[in-house]
């Protein structure tokens, strides 16, 4: 079943009614309908679920709850201006948070939903998975018990008892009236374990294999895997704190502008990734394929710092001069204040 188009939005005066842009101006002047936006593609991965006989503002009141857009409003407004939007499937879509409105419009449409299986989304924590289990009615208990036994889901010796990471981003045929929540796990734990067995890594390499992966997952816009692989090898081979607020903010359970100076700065936190040289104790989520690949065959490069200058087209640019790396911060500030981030 498609989703079906909304009507435009109208606004009544008391001499008539007019039809308002999409951009919300009126006759070159913004109107006080202009709706709040973002501007991008978005950051952190989410699920979001589309119900049957959805509309745009049905699917726009729940992508604002979820931060996904800034406002339903915009979002019924890119709704209304994208032809594709009828096509948009009911399930659960994987989304991102604080997307442009046009931006979630397109991937909805895009997306097709897989509406008989379980889906795992790349970068992902054991948290996350566990609350997408819950999610889609595997009982909360059931899920608990599960997690709390590493062993008997398959989990290999040399994961040293820590599932976060093993559980592979997929979607698997599974629902929670036919599939027990350990065999599913089960099944998460023996992809990343086929996995490495395709890449040919030798099982005393696999467990810092899949922090690196994971750090790479997090840090990496898709293009740039192997030049970010690279810069963590070097700062791991020059004994230098990896300085990744990636790491801090999975340790922490906090976005990284939530994490204080002192907290950055603690030498006694394992995750205090400023401070503290060599990886992380454990990954911090689920690594793709292409991360994994990603650390095993880096390019050549001296790297130790890099920089996403644009937000929009993701481009990041790599140095080993710390100069460099302070230029490209300005480049990056200088972007940021022209487009309003």
């Amino acid at each position: 079943m498609l989703i079906a188009v909304v009507a435009a939005v109208v606004v009544v005066g008391g001499l008539g009614a007019w039809t308002v842009k999409n951009d919300g101006y009126l006759f070159g002047i913004e109107t006080p309908l202009a709706a709040a936006d973002y501007e991008g593609t978005g950051g952190e991965p989410v699920a979001v679920d589309v119900p049957e006989a959805a509309n745009g503002y049905t699917i726009g009141a729940e992508l604002e709850a979820k931060d996904v857009v800034a406002s339903a409003e915009a979002f019924v407004r890119a709704f209304n201006a994208n032809p594709a939007a009828g096509g948009i499937q009911p399930g659960t879509h994987q989304m991102k948070l604080q997307m442009s409105a046009e931006s979630a419009v397109a991937l909805l449409a895009e997306n097709k939903v897989d509406r008989g299986g379980l889906t795992v989304v790349e970068g992902h924590t054991v948290s996350q998975i566990k609350d997408t289990m819950v999610e889609q009615g595997w009982p909360e208990a059931d899920v608990d018990a599960a997690l709390a036994d590493p062993a008997a889901l398959g989990l290999p010796a040399e994961a040293g008892g820590e599932l976060e990471g093993w559980l592979a981003a997929s979607t698997y045929d599974a629902k929670p009236d036919t599939v027990s929540a350990a065999d599913v796990l089960k099944q998460m734990v023996a992809l990343t374990v086929s996995e490495l067995e395709a890449l040919k890594v030798p099982e005393d390499q696999r467990n810092d294999l899949i922090i690196k992966a994971s750090l790479v997952e997090r840090e990496a816009p898709d293009k740039y895997r192997g030049e970010v692989a690279r810069v963590i090898d070097n700062r791991l081979a020059a004994g230098e704190p990896l300085g990744l607020d990636a790491i801090d903010s999975y340790g922490r359970k906090k976005p990284s502008h939530l994490i204080t100076s002192e907290e950055f700065q603690d030498k006694s936190f394992p995750y205090a990734s400023r401070v503290v040289a060599g990886l992380p104790p454990t990954a911090i989520g689920a690594p793709s394929n292409a991360s994994l690949e990603a650390v095993m065959n880096p390019p050549e490069g001296a790297w130790r710092w890099y920089v996403t200058v644009n937000l929009e087209t993701q481009e990041t640019k790599f140095t080993d001069n710390y100069d460099e790396f302070l230029a490209f911060k300005d480049e990056y500030q200088a972007w940021a204040a022209e487009n309003g981030y």
